[in-house]
């Protein structure tokens, strides 16, 4: 009577141990791929920005100097991971409560901004440029990540919790068609989202990370907008010439 139970749980266990083959054979995980640092950036068109970091406190202070405890068993002072990330022009909206991977302690940290250029005044974001320009009639942006330059950070040696071989990337949002981009994996995701993908020790090593990007001016939501506008006018002329029409055949017959 337990014949089939046990059945399903072996088959369960088979698929399982299959899903992680697979991953581990493809370098990634039975999750998806897992970064060490991440940086997620909202892009609108008038230059405002969210951006969204989702990094290992051994990362933030591997790369960007951060002054936070990186032990697994420590508390996570959020206060201070918030102080790090503020700067004038910047509002720090959130600090998530801390998660664990691999020994690491993870937060997430999301900013708004209006002006893209200020976070270069942010000490978290001073390794990089931001540029969003207006060219021949499409919107270029341009994102150069240099040398991490943070005062006296670490690298990773034999007691370093992290290896090296973590990946850091940087994923964009864009608001509106996507008409050229320089991605290494040449692919666009949902249709406008773009990934800038790098190992930790490259990233140490100060290799940039550029990123240039062309766009339509108007909106993907505008251009949603015209479409259904168009497409409810359309329906309204024909309900109209509709009701002009059976009323003028209902003239005639009288």
């Amino acid at each position: 009577m337990f014949a089939w139970p046990v059945r399903r749980a072996q088959c369960a266990f088979v698929l399982v141990l299959v899903m992680a083959v697979v991953a581990a054979g493809c370098g990634g995980s039975v999750f998806g791929r897992q970064f060490e640092y991440e940086e997620e950036i909202f892009l609108s068109l008038d230059g405002s920005v969210t951006v969204v970091v989702n990094a290992s406190l051994p990362a933030l202070v591997t790369l960007r100097g951060a002054a936070l405890d990186t032990a697994a068993d420590a508390r996570v002072d959020r206060d201070a991971v918030r102080a790090f990330y503020e700067c004038a022009g910047v509002e720090v909206v959130r600090v998530s409560r801390p998660w664990t991977r691999e020994g690491r302690r993870f937060v997430q940290v999301r900013i708004d901004a209006d002006d893209l250029r200020v976070l270069s005044d942010c000490r978290a974001f001073s390794w990089a440029t931001y540029s969003l320009t207006r060219e021949q009639g499409t919107m270029r942006y341009t994102h150069r990540i240099g040398a991490i330059a943070p005062a006296g950070a670490p690298g990773p040696s034999a007691a370093s919790p992290i290896r090296g071989d973590e990946l850091v990337a940087v994923r964009m949002h864009l608001p509106s068609r996507i008409t050229f981009h320089n991605a290494p994996s040449r692919e666009v995701e949902r249709g406008n989202i773009l990934t800038w993908e790098q190992p930790l020790r490259n990233r140490m090593a100060g290799e940039p990370i550029d990123i240039d990007v062309r766009m339509d001016e108007r909106s993907i939501l505008r251009r949603t907008m015209t479409v259904f506008g168009l497409a409810v006018g359309a329906a309204l002329v024909l309900l109209t010439l509709a009701v002009w029409w059976v009323k003028r055949k209902g003239h005639r017959r009288a």
